[in-house]
């Protein structure tokens, strides 16, 4: 085999049956050996938008999704996806194709150092100087990029290494078992939640493992001990339940922090620093209980007193074991709290109104799609209303990014969501700005015969900047566009169009959509006034004395 043949025999072997990406001249041996093989390839109309896909693969998955750019800009198109990948935690194989290494007729054209510039993005980058490294290489890179935490990792395969032969064959496959944390450290841990008057769970990403999610259902039915999440571990447990406080869609100030500023012990299971904070450590008397893959990275607005540090499911298993309920707790603040969140939160389903208010598009949303489909968020003011509003009932139910926070991302991540799961419900709910940013991927969707809406908040500018701006007590300046008309755009791509015109009307229409194939694209004007008479008046005005 040539090299570029044992690479594909080597992505086979580790499972993997989808590329996503777009090849270059570079790649052509790659190409011909994928065409014979068992992997699919969507081809993208941008390489972002492919390592958006990938990306979502890995974090769907928990296998690394892998895309392929050719040299140059394909490479430095990879960036943004590749920064998404490496702060979301989301394995990932980043291939790319470069010039001959040995001799070459072309100078320096196109030609960048890409795996310097990948260096400071990924956890591993190599450029493959030989045939016979490939197996090897690939082995560890799967290896590097599913170990804790996540990430992404990059290949530079060229073209005079992809024609080399060898005889080398793939490495057989090995799983790695995270070790289990100390039995001293969950002692403590147990006995800190078992004097804890006011204890508090909080759920983040690193804890949606399936296992850890069984787990932490078991461990809250059990003690009863109220829970929370960051906006990127929305869904552990079904917020639906009676001890559920919603999310930290913002860092305070919101009717859950009552709850938090309460509690005098907050066992932070699967919290990543790289989220924004969902509340604010000060020196106030509260333990703070870090139980995770990684110990805690400290920072002035995080530095837990106490660690747990190992495979998180067996780490909450100890604690059932341990049978750690509150000698003494007072729980009717929370329960308190908890109606609050249902009343103010959850319960305020905005105006009947036109342009609809964002707890309205929230709340026809939720209350449209099935209970386990998946909602796609691009990023924008309205990704806090979801985070803040919707209810998820399952993990990855709601797909959005609290750590990159990256525009352009919700289609892609739609995309790749209905690839893997294409018996499920998939919604992308994109700001005018992000859709487009990445809208040619309608195309992409159309061509793989993909049933997907995209729903589009139209509001005429970068909204979540101008709600910035306002608080700021700045004129509103540099920050307003112009659209095209959304709805005859979908149709130049062939996919449906509509247009919201009156309070109401996007359940009607989302509805409908949904029983329907192919690509439809809703867009809906939204009325972002909310922001200010929530988040400045209403919280403001709120008080945590009840």
């Amino acid at each position: 085999m040539n090299g570029a043949e044992i690479l594909v025999r080597c992505l086979e072997n580790e499972g993997v049956d989808t590329i996503f990406g777009i090849p270059g001249e570079e790649n052509l041996l790659f190409l011909e050996a994928l065409r014979k093989s068992s992997i699919r390839l969507i081809l993208t109309r941008h390489e972002q938008a492919a390592g958006f896909m990938a990306a979502t693969y890995g974090r769907l998955t928990g296998r690394p999704g892998v895309c392929l750019s050719t040299l140059g800009p394909g490479a430095t198109n990879f960036v943004t996806a590749v920064s998404y990948a490496l702060l979301g935690g989301m394995p990932v194989l980043f291939i790319t194709g470069q010039k001959p290494i040995k001799k070459s007729k072309q100078g320096r054209f196109q030609i960048l150092d890409v795996v310097r510039m990948m260096g400071p993005l990924t956890k591993f980058t190599k450029q493959i100087v030989t045939a016979g490294s490939i197996p090897p290489l690939v082995r560890d890179m799967f290896r590097i990029a599913t170990q804790e935490k996540p990430g992404p990792v990059h290949l530079e395969l060229p073209e005079d290494i992809a024609a080399e032969e060898t005889d080398t064959l793939p490495l057989s496959l090995t799983r790695l078992y995270p070790p289990h944390a100390n039995p001293a450290a969950i002692a403590i841990a147990a006995a800190l939640i078992k004097q804890a008057k006011y204890p508090l769970f909080l759920f983040g990403a690193e804890a949606k493992r399936a296992d850890v999610c069984r787990v932490a259902r078991d461990l809250i039915a059990k003690t009863g001990i109220y829970f929370f999440t960051t906006q990127m571990g929305k869904g552990i447990i079904d917020e639906h339940s009676p001890y559920s406080l919603g999310t930290a869609a913002l860092s305070d100030h919101d009717y859950l922090h009552c709850a938090i500023d309460r509690a005098d012990v907050i066992i932070n299971v699967g919290h990543d620093v790289v989220e924004k904070p969902p509340f604010f450590m000060n020196q106030k008397d509260v333990q703070v209980v870090h139980v995770n893959y990684s110990p805690a990275d400290i920072d002035e607005v995080y530095f837990p007193q106490h660690e747990v540090i190992g495979d998180i499911g067996n780490s909450l298993s100890q604690l059932v074991q341990f049978a750690c309920n509150p000698a003494a707790p007072d729980y009717d603040y929370f329960r308190r709290i908890h109606q609050e969140i249902n009343t103010h939160v959850y319960g305020a389903q905005g105006h009947d109104r036109f342009p609809d208010t964002p707890q309205r598009i929230v709340s026809d949303i939720r209350h449209t799609v099935a209970d386990n489909s998946i909602i796609s968020l691009d990023n924008g003011m309205y990704k806090i209303w979801f985070a803040r509003n919707f209810k998820a009932t399952q993990p990855d139910s709601l797909l959005l990014d609290n750590a990159l926070a990256s525009m352009g991302a919700g289609l892609p991540v739609a995309i790749a969501a209905k690839l893997l799961y294409p018996e499920r419900q998939v919604v992308a709910v994109c700001g005018d700005g992000g859709f487009m940013m990445n809208s040619q991927e309608m195309e992409t969707a159309i061509r793989f015969n993909l049933n997907l809406v995209v729903i589009v908040l139209r509001d005429n500018g970068y909204g979540m900047i101008k709600w910035k701006q306002g608080g700021m007590g700045l004129p509103g300046f540099g920050l307003d566009f112009l659209n095209p008309d959304f709805v005859h755009y979908a149709k130049s791509y062939g996919a449906s169009g509509y247009r919201v015109s009156r309070g109401g009307e996007l359940a009607e229409l989302l509805s409908e959509c949904l029983k329907q194939p192919g690509l439809h694209l809703i867009e809906v004007p939204v009325d972002y006034s909310q922001n200010e008479e929530v988040f400045f008046q209403e919280l403001r005005d709120k008080t945590c004395l009840l």
